[in-house]
Order: structure tokens, then C-alpha cells, then sequence
């Protein structure tokens, strides 16, 4: 039997070998790879990569994607730090959407604003009328308008919530940021089931053209505050405009206990169809160090560089972590942690080894997400415990948010210890690749491209930790073999006989140019089940 699509002419990338082989489809799957002559027929359809690189679908092991879909929709501030091109945005937006009650979106950066905190005055200027709530790029804080505080009832005598902050000035009048949980004091409408199901289609379109043919979504059944986008995925699942493979993680309630695990369970039946499957549990442990949310094992420092009584949050009470994922484990959920401090790291690791301890081994996977700080204490605990360490590398660069509003105010020791994917590496640790989307952006060649520079591709900061960079192979591995072991995908990720033909072309080999060209690339086809779901 002759093959559908035969691949030759170019690079293959796969299980970190290069080779220069031909790759051979039939029905879906590769069948051969190597000297594939023979499998040619009359029918067969030849792709000549013409010298370019040919590589498993890349997968993204957290990333937000119906919410990123939605948001490209809305008042998009992405792509600027200039607050006066935020304002433009904003006033546009609103200009062209009269009939809307709320404007709504996202994506400024702190790195706009003194220290790192938006202004209601600065949005009063432009949308007086309606009520504005904006989240910033990493969607831990909220931009708002008088109107919006005033239809909150936000006022100096607010108090703030357990799991939030209230930025106020010195008068304790609220200035139009909301931190973490604070965000819930806004009852903003929530999107409907179109725009989430749009959304979805939306999202699916980019990704797609990235590279990217499975993901996983980080927030599945959403509580707490968030959208629950699960809907989308079903309606996509069931009528098969789902193109994507995709895990959904289960949202853990941070407010509720084990009491949840048993409609967990029902949840992993409900929203298992088609290309979709929902047996990860989402575990979101602690914040982010810019506004000194995330838990660390030492205290903040403030302005002055004095050490401050704050060592962040913990969002599920460490003393009752390890039986909730022994449980999970038991069960047979995988447990993906956000873990973002080195405190949280080490929670989550802590957690993981209970399991193993109250369990057995188990194939369960689990996953930490984010790593900002990892302590050298337990680094060498992700490879002992099967505990795969989720990267956000495009993170890991030098830039005004890391320079100014994270370095100072964290303790020196763990300024240093900051997304160590080289430790990682060396320690055994297994690493896969993500982006948070639409925290930062989709595309799995910029992230590679920080993960082996440590600078953001065309900027000419200094490398960041340079001595935590990666290998191209190493990068390249873990947004496909390692995402797909996330993803418990385990005919995906490599270019073998029997798996799935889920494929990539890029517009040139990477292996051949200098790494700090790796950022110049871009996806010209990709394939999904040996069918062309993106064409440059």
C-alpha cells in the first residue's frame, strides 16, 4: 500500500536527532521514515521541504486558549507599553462599540505605569460614561474606571479580600488596580456562550498557524471569579470543529476541599469527547512576583530594599495539598500545579511525594507550571520524583517588568535562581513547553528562541542567567516530546512509524543559522492527522 504524503528534501527533527530522512504517511499515520521509495505510488503526494526543517506538531502544555480567542475579540492593549497608545486603543474601542454596557480586555503591561500600578484617572480620561475592567498581560491584576469601582461599591472602606489587594493611595482611596482575587469584587458580565465558542475557533485558526496541533488548556470548568470556557470545548468536541487534540485541566475550587474530587470526577466523564479529554486537575497554588503575590521561601523587599513580613500567597493551604493530590492521584487525575514561587515549587514537589509515598508510582504526570524561582534544594527532586517541570521560557529575559519590578524587591538569593531550565536539564528533569497564552505569545519559536538566548528575539538586552540556557535540541524536545508526555499523548511528538502524522514544516532549518536567528523563523505548513490545517 502506497502512502498518501511523502516528505523528503530537507532536515528532520525528532527525539532530539537530526537526520535528513523522508517521512512517509498513510490513513492518518506515519508509516515510514528512512529511505521510503518504496511506499511511493502514483497517488502519493510529495512535499519537498526544498532544505527546510521537518518536526513533530509542536504542543503547548499550558495555555489559556478559549480566553486568548476571546480577548483577541476585545479591547486589545497587547503589543505596546506606551500609555498613550493604550488610551488610543481604548477610546477607539469604545468609539466603535457604542451599544457595549462594559469595555472590556487586556494586555497592558506594568512596566507602563509607576511602579508598576494603572491609574482609574488615566481610563476617566477616555471612557467616562461606562464602566472599563482591563486586565494586564499576565491576568493577576486589573485596570478599572471610576465607573467600574463605583458599580463595585470600592471604596476606602473596602477591606481587601484574602486572596487580592486593593492598590490605594495615601488617603486609602482605591486608584483603579485590582490585584489577584480583588479582581472578583468587579461583577463584570460574563461572555456568552458564542463569544466563547468563537473565541475557541479563533484561537484554534493561530495556533494552528504556530505550529501547534495539541495543547493543553489550563483553566477547564473554571471557578473562583474566572469563565468557565468548558462549553466551548464540548460544542467544538461534539460537532468536530475541533481540529486540536486537547487535555482540559479541571479547575480545583480554591475556596473548597476534597469534598470536590467526586464532581471532578463527573466532570472528566462529561468532558471527555471526540479529540477532547479532561482528566488533568488545574492547581493554581500561588501569584506572581511582580505584585508580590507569589510564595517565596524568603520575604519581599520594598522600595527601599528593606525586607518586608510579605512572603506572598498560598492559595491552597499547604498542610492540606498533600492528601488533596494523593487523592487526585488515586483517582487517576494528573495534577498540574501553577507554581511560581520557590515556596509554591516546593509545596507542589511536596505534595507530589506524598502521593507517591501514600500511592505508589503511578503514569499520572504531574506537571509544575512557571518555575520563576526554584531553590538548588529542589531541583534535583523533579527528576527523582517523575514530576515534569512546564516551562514559560519566553519569560526568562531580561526586560523593564523583570528589571525593575522583580529583581529589586526579591530576595538577592532568589533573584538568582530564577527559570533554571539548564539546571533542570542537567539534573534529569523532564521539560516541557508552554505559554500561558494569552499571557504572553503563542508562538512556541519565540519561546524557543528566549530558551536558548535568554533574551527576547531583536532585543539587545544582556542574556538573562545566561548559565540556564538551553540547547536548540533541548528547546525544540520539549515543545514536542516533552508537551506530548504532559499531555499523555504518547503516539505524538515524534516522527516514528505508528504515530499520528502530526507535522510542522518551518520556512528554513534552524540548525543552520546562528541561534540568535532562531526568533526569524516562522511555520509554513502544518499538518494534523496527515491533513494541512495551516498553509504560509
Amino acid at each position: 500500500m502506497h502512502a498518501d504524503l511523502v516528505f523528503h528534501g530537507g532536515s528532520v527533527f525528532s527525539g532530539g536527532v537530526l537526520s535528513t530522512d523522508s517521512v512517509a504517511v498513510r490513513s492518518r499515520r506515519i508509516v515510514g521514515v528512512g529511505d521510503v521509495r518504496d511506499l511511493v505510488g502514483p497517488e502519493t503526494e510529495i512535499v519537498d521541504i526544498k532544505g527546510r526543517l521537518l518536526l513533530p506538531g509542536f504542543q503547548d502544555a499550558h495555555i489559556h486558549a478559549v480566553m486568548g480567542g476571546v480577548e483577541l475579540g476585545q479591547c486589545d492593549l497587547t503589543g505596546t507599553t506606551d500609555l498613550a497608545e493604550y488610551q488610543r486603543r481604548i477610546g477607539d474601542f469604545a468609539a466603535a462599540n457604542p451599544d457595549a454596557e462594559w469595555i472590556v480586555g487586556g494586555g497592558w503591561a506594568m512596566e507602563s505605569f509607576e511602579g508598576g500600578v494603572p491609574r482609574r484617572e488615566q481610563l476617566d480620561q477616555v471612557v467616562k460614561d461606562r464602566p472599563v475592567y482591563l486586565l494586564n498581560r499576565d491576568h493577576h491584576a486589573a485596570w478599572v474606571n471610576t465607573r467600574a469601582l463605583e458599580l463595585a461599591g470600592i471604596t476606602r472602606d473596602t477591606p481587601d479580600p484574602a486572596s487580592g489587594r486593593i492598590d490605594r493611595d495615601e488617603h486609602g482611596e482605591p486608584v483603579g488596580a485590582l490585584q489577584e482575587g480583588a479582581m472578583d469584587l468587579v461583577s463584570v458580565p460574563a461572555t456568552t456562550a458564542e463569544e466563547r465558542y468563537a473565541g475557541l475557533l479563533r484561537a484554534q485558526r493561530l495556533l494552528h498557524a504556530f505550529g501547534i496541533t495539541a495543547w493543553q488548556d489550563a483553566m477547564v470548568c473554571a471557578t473562583n471569579g474566572y469563565d468557565d470556557i468548558s462549553d466551548a470545548y464540548l460544542r467544538a468536541a461534539e460537532t468536530g470543529t475541533l481540529t486540536a487534540t486537547v487535555v482540559g485541566a479541571l479547575w480545583w475550587d480554591r475556596d473548597r476541599g476534597a469534598e470536590q474530587i467526586a464532581e471532578l470526577e463527573a466532570k472528566r466523564g462529561a468532558f471527555t469527547v471526540g479529540r477532547l479529554r479532561c482528566d488533568s486537575v488545574k492547581m493554581m497554588l500561588d501569584g506572581i512576583a511582580e505584585n508580590f503575590t507569589a510564595a517565596m521561601t524568603e520575604p519581599y523587599r520594598d522600595s527601599c530594599g528593606c525586607v518586608t513580613a510579605n512572603r506572598g500567597l498560598s492559595f491552597i493551604d499547604p498542610e492540606l495539598l498533600p492528601a488533596y493530590v494523593s487523592e487526585l492521584d488515586l483517582k487517576g487525575f494528573q495534577p498540574h500545579f501553577h507554581a511560581l514561587g520557590d515556596q509554591a515549587v516546593r509545596n507542589a514537589l511536596d505534595a507530589v511525594e506524598a502521593a507517591r509515598r501514600a500511592n505508589g508510582p503511578s503514569d499520572n504526570r504531574p506537571h509544575l507550571a512557571h518555575l520563576q524561582v526554584v531553590h538548588p534544594q529542589d531541583v534535583p527532586r523533579f527528576g527523582e520524583l517523575g514530576a515534569t517541570a512546564n516551562m514559560q521560557p519566553y519569560w526568562a529575559s531580561h526586560e523593564p517588568q523583570m528589571d525593575d519590578l522583580t529583581i529589586p524587591f526579591l530576595d538577592p538569593a532568589l533573584a538568582g535562581w530564577q527559570y533554571p531550565f539548564g539546571d533542570l536539564a542537567r539534573a534529569g528533569a523532564r521539560l516541557a513547553g508552554g505559554s500561558d497564552w494569552p499571557v504572553s505569545t503563542p508562538d512556541p519559536l519565540q519561546g524557543i528562541h528566549v530558551a536558548v538566548n535568554r533574551v527576547h528575539h531583536g532585543e539587545d538586552y544582556e542574556g538573562f542567567l545566561p548559565e540556564q540556557a538551553l540547547t536548540l535540541a533541548a528547546a525544540l524536545t520539549a515543545y514536542t516530546e516533552g508537551s506530548a508526555f504532559v499531555n499523555r499523548l504518547d503516539d505524538t511528538g515524534r516522527i516514528r512509524p505508528g504515530f499520528r502524522a502530526d507535522l510542522v514544516v518551518l520556512d528554513r532549518d534552524i540548525f543552520a543559522a546562528p541561534a540568535a536567528e532562531i526568533g526569524d523563523a516562522r511555520v509554513a505548513l502544518t499538518f494534523v492527522d496527515g491533513t494541512a490545517a495551516y498553509e504560509g
